[in-house]
């Protein structure tokens, strides 16, 4: 009966060494999660002011519609537009935001994203 008794205590105390990191690597893994997801916002407002500076002469309208693709991030984004005058030449969109990750724990520390996009000038 003893040795039961011990491998339910050492079972016990296996789990309570392994518990941490466990929550360790799902809290990376939801971290992880959220800054591909970011990312993946940062791209398409890129592309989305890419695609107004584009077709719109003034490069202000393309990052008011990059930081309107951006959302709530939009406010915290440096966007940077240069669209020539020159028909088919590139117009470049460049999005950067600092992100902060595991805030909620440590206080955290800022990750910059970045995203770009290029077309090509149409009128």
């Amino acid at each position: 009966m003893t040795s039961l008794t011990n491998s339910r205590g050492s079972a016990v105390v296996e789990f309570a060494l392994v518990l941490p990191l466990v929550l360790i690597a799902l809290g990376a893994a939801v971290e992880l999660t959220i800054v591909a997801r970011t990312q993946m916002e940062l791209v398409n407002a890129a592309r989305e002011g890419a695609r107004t500076a584009a077709t719109v002469v003034d490069p202000a309208e393309a990052a008011a519609a990059t930081r309107r693709a951006l959302g709530s991030v939009g406010s915290t984004a440096r966007v940077s537009v240069t669209r020539p005058h020159v028909v088919g030449e590139e117009a470049v969109v460049t999005i950067m935001v600092p992100h902060r990750i595991a805030g909620a724990i440590f206080g955290g520390f800022e990750v910059p994203l970045r995203a770009r996009s290029v077309m090509r000038v149409e009128l």
